[in-house]
C-alpha cells in the first residue's frame, strides 16, 4: 500500500508518522502547496486531512482527469462529512469514503498514540476496504454504523476531546488556588484524566464513575461548593453541571440510597427544593 495524504495540520502529520512507523510508504504536501501546483497522485490510497472548507477546492482539482489512478480510492477525515462530499471524484478514483479517527490530535510535533482508538469508515465498498486496511495498518480499530448522525457523533467527540481539555484547564485553576505550582499541575492531571480513559474502556458507563455523587455524600458536595464560591466562583456554574450530570449515572449504580442522592441533588440545587 502507497498512501498520499494532503494536509500537514495536526491529524496529517498523526497519520504520517504513525504509518511510516508502520512500515507503509507514505507522501504528505500540504493541501494548499496541491491546489497551486496540482500534481498526478501515485498512490493506493489519498487521505484529504484538511478542514472541512477545504475540502471542496480540493475535490475540484482531484477531479481533473489524470491526477488521481482509476484504481486509486480518496477518504477523507471529516467527523461531520459522509462520503459524499467526494462524489465529483467517483468518475475518476475507484470509490470514497469518510474515514474520521476518533482522536484527538492537539500538536503536529507531538502526534497520539492511535493504538485501539476508534475510526469511523463508511462510503463506497472499494475505498471502505482500503480505509479498513489503512486503519488497522496503525492500530486504529475501524467501525460502521448504519444510518450514523454524523453531526451528534462529531459533536460527542468534541464534547469529550475538547470538553476534557477544558475540564483540566478548570481543574488547574482550583489546583492553583489550592496552592499547587504552575509546573506540577499539567503532570498531576495528565495521569488523573488517563486513569478515567482506563476506566471508561474497560469498566465501561456508568462504572467508570467515582467520587462523592456516586457515594452519595451530600457532605463533601457542599463542601465543595463553599470553597468554590469563596475562592473560585467562576467554577461553581461548571462543577454544579457537572455534578448533575453524575446523577443519573449514580442512581443506576445503586451505590448510595435514593434519599443520599436526593441530598447530593438538593446541595447541587440550593433553594429549589
Amino acid at each position: 500500500m502507497k498512501v498520499a495524504i494532503l494536509g500537514v495540520g495536526k491529524v496529517g502529520r498523526g497519520l504520517e508518522r504513525a504509518l511510516r512507523a508502520a512500515g507503509v510508504r507514505v507522501a504528505i504536501v500540504s493541501g494548499r502547496a496541491f491546489l497551486a501546483n496540482p500534481r498526478r497522485l501515485r498512490a493506493a490510497i489519498v487521505v484529504l486531512a484538511v478542514r472541512d472548507g477545504a475540502l471542496g477546492p480540493l475535490v475540484q482539482v482531484l477531479a481533473t482527469p489524470g491526477l488521481l489512478p482509476s484504481t486509486t480510492v480518496v477518504v477523507h477525515c471529516a467527523g461531520a462529512l459522509d462520503a459524499e462530499v467526494l462524489a465529483p471524484l467517483r468518475p475518476v478514483c475507484a470509490g470514497v469514503a469518510q474515514m474520521h479517527p476518533m482522536i484527538s490530535f492537539a500538536d503536529p510535533a507531538r502526534p497520539p498514540n492511535l493504538q485501539g482508538g476508534h475510526a469511523h469508515v463508511a462510503g463506497d465498498p472499494a475505498a471502505e476496504r482500503l480505509a479498513r486496511r489503512l486503519c488497522r495498518k496503525v492500530g486504529l480499530v475501524p467501525r460502521t454504523f448504519a444510518a450514523l448522525d454524523r453531526v451528534a457523533y462529531h459533536a460527542a467527540a468534541g464534547l469529550v476531546a475538547n470538553g476534557a481539555a477544558a475540564l483540566a484547564a478548570a481543574g488547574a485553576d482550583l489546583l492553583r488556588v489550592a496552592g499547587a505550582s504552575d509546573a506540577a499541575i499539567p503532570a498531576m492531571l495528565g495521569p488523573l484524566l488517563r486513569s478515567v480513559a482506563d476506566n471508561v474502556a474497560v469498566l465501561g458507563l456508568p462504572a467508570a464513575l467515582t467520587g462523592p455523587v456516586r457515594r452519595g455524600d451530600a457532605s463533601a458536595v457542599g463542601k465543595h461548593l463553599a470553597t468554590l464560591r469563596a475562592k473560585a466562583p467562576h467554577l461553581v456554574p461548571l462543577y454544579v453541571a457537572c455534578g448533575l450530570a453524575q446523577l443519573p449515572l449514580s442512581r443506576a449504580l445503586a451505590d448510595a440510597t435514593p434519599a443520599a442522592l436526593d441530598a447530593v441533588e438538593a446541595a447541587l440545587r440550593p433553594g429549589e427544593s
